[in-house]
């Protein structure tokens, strides 16, 4: 009798080794012809770990560019506070990755930061607005790194290995050595509506869904939408498929179109993980469009402005979003330091509006 065939389950498991195969530096030797322009700076050192992980969000010394600082003062005790507590606080300094970052940007003229996994999409609002990501200068890099959530997820290997199985074990001689990088890529403009997120699984494209929650009328044209999943395919087919081993046929990756939407490239791999957002698709969906095994991928868009995915007007990682003031008095400060201090200067604040509205002359109707 034939052996049963077995359903493949919901999730792939990885191993460490496994999920390292979507750092940086693991595929991009492989895909360097199809993705944008980088360089890699790796390892990192310990003390720049350190310097992600401390509190307060500041730039290293010599990293030029500091961000502004506070307008607000406590016209009290609190300057010899801020300046005890910049004693306390260990000096940084990285002459030597400050010049790796100055000669990446002569280069390419600008650069986007990520390190192994992650990228600092969430801080994109603590740089301008017309350029988001576009880094001009060593400091621009640390306070994006500094002012993200996204990539603590990398300074961490508990989190970066969570559910790999065996699991890790950083003492084992049988787990992978784990080095921090830095990886600075060619900045350009990206119009985010032709972003895609593409899933592959056993080595099948099931999904490809549009990756930027609005709705756009040209995505909703028929011929558009079967272009560009003729696109997808055919890139996928000559240039990923059958080519990464390590991957073990299970791996999600980010696509950017071309303008006229008939090619494009890689700008990203993730593992097939939950922690991977399936954005329009759910992975049960997208479960069963592989046990289904239909003729071609299914292409999901935003089809509607009342689409649940849609973009409302609050912005994207707007959790992630603080003042400027907050920003320059948190350097230094633990959570509760910083929530007191703050407080302390809201109520300061109400307290000189009141008195100018006092003082105020009011126009007769």
């Amino acid at each position: 009798m034939p052996a049963p065939v077995s359903t493949p389950s919901l999730y792939p498991l990885y191993s460490p080794h496994a999920i390292l195969a979507f750092q940086f530096s693991a595929w991009y030797p492989s895909f360097v012809n199809c993705t944008i322009k980088s360089t890699l700076i790796r390892p990192l050192s310990p003390l720049f770990r350190q310097y992600l992980d401390a509190d307060g969000v500041f730039v290293p010394e010599g990293a030029e560019d500091a961000p502004a600082e506070s307008s607000l003062s406590d016209h009290g005790s609190s300057d010899s506070e801020d300046a005890d507590e910049a004693d306390e606080r260990t000096r940084f300094a990285f002459p030597e990755l400050d010049a790796q970052i100055r000669a990446a940007v002569t280069e390419y003229g600008a650069v986007f930061p990520k390190l192994n996994f992650s990228s600092p999409r969430d801080a994109a609002w603590i740089l301008p607005a017309s350029s988001p990501l576009k880094c001009m200068s060593p400091a621009d890099v640390y306070l994006l790194l500094k002012s993200s959530d996204f990539v603590q997820h990398d300074l961490d290997p508990t989190l970066v290995f969570d559910g790999c199985e065996p699991p890790y074990a950083p003492d084992s001689p049988s787990s992978p050595r784990y080095d921090l990088e830095l990886v600075l890529r060619k900045w350009y403009p990206v119009d985010r509506a032709r972003e895609l997120r593409c899933f592959v699984r056993q080595e099948v494209l099931i999904g490809i869904s549009q990756r930027d929650p609005n709705y756009y009328d040209f995505w909703n044209e028929p011929a558009t939408q079967h272009k560009v999943v003729s696109a997808v395919t055919s890139f996928w087919e000559t240039k990923i498929k059958g080519r990464w081993e390590q991957a073990n046929g299970d791996y999600v990756f980010d696509f950017l179109l071309t303008r006229n939407l008939a090619r494009g490239h890689v700008v990203d791999f993730n593992p097939y993980h939950p922690r991977t957002d399936p954005l329009l698709f759910t992975y049960d969906e997208l479960h069963a469009l592989l046990l289904a095994r239909p003729p071609g991928p299914e292409l999901r868009v935003v089809d509607s402005p009342a689409h649940p995915a849609a973009a409302r007007n609050a912005p994207a990682h707007q959790h992630n979003m603080v003042p400027i003031e907050a920003l320059a008095m948190s350097s230094g400060r633990d959570v509760a330091a910083f929530a007191g201090a703050w407080q302390t200067e809201i109520r300061k604040s109400m307290a000189e509006d009141g008195d100018e509205e006092s003082g105020a002359e009011v126009d007769a109707p």
